[in-house]
C-alpha cells in the first residue's frame, strides 16, 4: 500500500468544505438579492438568512469531527500506519460526509442525517483506534 494514499480521503474532505462554501454563498447572495438578507447584516453576521441557515451549520460541522481526520491520517502517515484498513476507514468517513451535508443542506432531515453521522463517527473512531493499536505495536 501507497501510504501517500492516505491523503486522498483528506482531499476529498477539503473539497467538500470548498463546495460548502460555495453553496453557502450561493444562498447568501441569493437572500441578498431577493432583498430578504441586507449586505450589512453580513458585516457583525449575528444572524443567518433562512435561505442558508442549514449550509452556515453544515460548513460549522465540517470543522468539527473532520479535523480528527486530519490528524490521524497525518499521524498514520508519519508513524508508517497506512494500512487498506486505515484508507478504508478514512474513506467511509469521508463518503458519510458527503451524504450527511447532502442531506442537511437539502432535506435537512434527521431521520437520514443521524445515521450517516454515526457511520461517519464510529469509522472515525475505529481509525483512532487502529491508530493507537499501531502505536502500541499490535497491527
Amino acid at each position: 500500500m501507497n501510504p501517500i494514499a492516505i491523503f486522498w480521503p483528506v482531499v476529498a474532505q477539503v473539497l467538500l468544505v470548498f463546495l460548502v462554501y460555495f453553496l453557502l454563498s450561493k444562498r447568501r447572495f441569493a437572500a441578498f438579492r431577493s432583498g430578504t438578507f441586507k449586505a450589512g447584516e453580513f458585516r457583525e453576521r449575528k444572524s443567518e438568512p433562512a435561505e442558508s441557515t442549514t449550509t452556515y451549520n453544515n460548513l460549522v460541522n465540517q470543522f468539527e469531527l473532520p479535523v480528527l481526520l486530519y490528524v490521524v491520517c497525518i499521524s498514520l502517515f508519519v508513524t508508517n500506519g497506512v494500512s487498506y484498513v486505515t484508507v478504508l476507514l478514512a474513506w467511509i468517513f469521508v463518503i458519510s460526509r458527503y451524504a450527511h451535508a447532502f442531506v442537511h443542506v437539502t432535506i435537512n432531515r434527521l431521520r437520514y442525517r443521524r445515521p450517516l453521522f454515526v457511520v461517519g463517527f464510529l469509522s472515525l473512531g475505529l481509525l483512532w483506534v487502529w491508530f493507537a493499536l499501531h502505536l502500541l505495536g499490535m497491527v
